[in-house]
């Protein structure tokens, strides 16, 4: 069974199907072939408890705020400060492609509308002042994988629903994973540009009149994400709450900015619409496929598959990691986490190692799988965003900042308390 679950899941996803077709055409084939009882009648059931979870309308909330702040111009004004002050380190507006991604991550939640924003305000840079094409792609791409790690995060949500691992817990165990990452990104392109040069021109620094004056327009993102996480870790509003908050900000922001017409909020509810209908009913396919898996006993399966081998957990994590790797490069994202997690949660908790933890390398995973041909979408995003040129070129600029993702799952086996240290922290200063 967990054999033809696993083939069926493969071969399914390289059918082009729709993501949560995918997942219901799984459950309800396994449900046929291996249950004497009729599994697909419990669909109802299962689709109005997991719609009714209140973490879950989290999502909505972080998708509007995201769509709001695209359309609110604030954008354009954080990049330009923050190249005030990272433009003339080696490798100039690619640092600020990566600041800007940190920055626009922590209040957008989306790795997709992360990229997608950085790089229409950035790439015009990239021809006129004669940046090597395939690292600005890369800073890009990469960057705007920081979307689903610095919280908030849709994907962090999704995860925890699936888990049953508090949203709370995760926010804070991605913080210093997700801030010490952007680190190495821009770490790597410092190094690359001190060694050649020619990969990026140099500009003479901002006056620091000019610095201090351009700091008012970095006040917004910080606020929100003051106003999102900081109410969540102060104990005054549950993430859902929080995300509530988040969409008030952004309105505040689009009405402080003069941009709020009746034609902007309608895009805004639109694509808030278009993108919740489909993540959940890909989460209502997910609870479903969890059913039938757990019913049918193919959890327990793996769980005692892992259980009888002999390998060390950090083996067989290393040997999950590979699996992902792989699995990255031809299954879309969130069916990736969304299928998987059900299965690969109880092997984590039986090795021993945490579930907040694990949820921090999960989303790594997932970030590496963004950038990974053939089908990342990150990849196809920032070429879209192109004028012209090879798609080749945002790949090759990609690859070094997936190998950076791998370094920083090896810090976080290394040193687990990289993410587990605020979780505690905070769980003591509450009891």
């Amino acid at each position: 069974m967990l054999t033809v679950s696993l083939l069926g899941l493969l071969l399914l996803a390289a059918s082009s199907l729709f993501v949560a077709a995918v997942l219901g055409l799984l459950a309800g084939g396994l449900a046929s072939f291996y249950s004497p009882l009729p599994l697909i009648r419990g669909l109802g059931e299962i689709a109005w408890t997991s719609s009714a979870d209140f973490v879950l309308v989290a999502i909505p909330m972080f998708i509007l705020m995201g769509e709001l702040l695209l359309r609110s111009g604030v954008t354009d004004a954080m990049y330009e400060a923050l190249d005030r002050w990272v433009g003339h380190i080696p490798g100039g507006l690619m640092h600020t492609n990566v600041a800007a991604s940190a920055l626009f991550a922590a209040t957008s939640g989306s790795s997709i509308a992360t990229a997608a924003t950085i790089g229409t305000v950035s790439l015009p840079n990239m021809v006129r002042f004669g940046y090597n094409p395939a690292l600005f792609l890369g800073t890009v791409a990469a960057g705007g994988t920081l979307g689903i790690l610095i919280p908030p995060s849709i994907n962090m949500v999704i995860y925890g629903a699936l888990s049953e691992t508090a949203v709370s817990d995760l926010y804070l165990a991605a913080l210093i994973p997700g801030a010490l990452m952007a680190l190495l990104f821009s770490a790597f392109v410092f190094a690359a540009c001190v060694v050649r040069p020619g990969l990026a021109p140099r500009t003479a620094a901002s006056a620091w009149r000019e610095r201090f004056s351009a700091l008012i327009h970095l006040l917004p993102p910080l606020v929100l994400f003051l106003l999102v996480v900081g109410s969540i870790y102060a104990g005054l509003a549950t993430p859902t709450e929080a995300s509530a908050l988040g969409v008030m900000g952004s309105l505040a922001l689009v009405i402080a900015r003069r941009r709020l017409t009746v034609t902007l909020l309608l895009r805004a509810f639109e694509g808030t619409v278009r993108t919740t209908a489909m993540v959940m009913l890909i989460v209502t396919a997910a609870f479903f496929l969890n059913f039938v898996l757990s019913t049918l006993g193919i959890t327990d399966i793996a769980v005692k598959l892992v259980s009888g081998l002999s390998w060390h957990p950090m083996a067989v994590l290393a040997a999950i990691v590979l699996l992902y790797l792989v699995l990255g490069c031809f299954v879309e994202t969130l069916t990736l986490m969304i299928a998987t997690t059900p299965i690969i949660v109880p092997i984590i908790k039986q090795l021993g190692f945490s579930p907040v933890w694990f949820g921090v390398v999960f989303v790594i995973l997932i970030e590496a799988a963004l950038i990974t041909p053939p089908i990342g979408m990150n990849l196809f995003v920032v070429q879209s965003l192109r004028n012209g040129g090879p798609f080749r070129d945002v790949v090759v600029g990609s690859l070094p900042f997936v190998a950076i993702m791998l370094v920083m799952i090896v810090l976080l086996a290394a040193f687990p308390s990289m993410a587990l240290w605020l979780p505690s922290v905070f769980a003591a200063s509450r009891g």
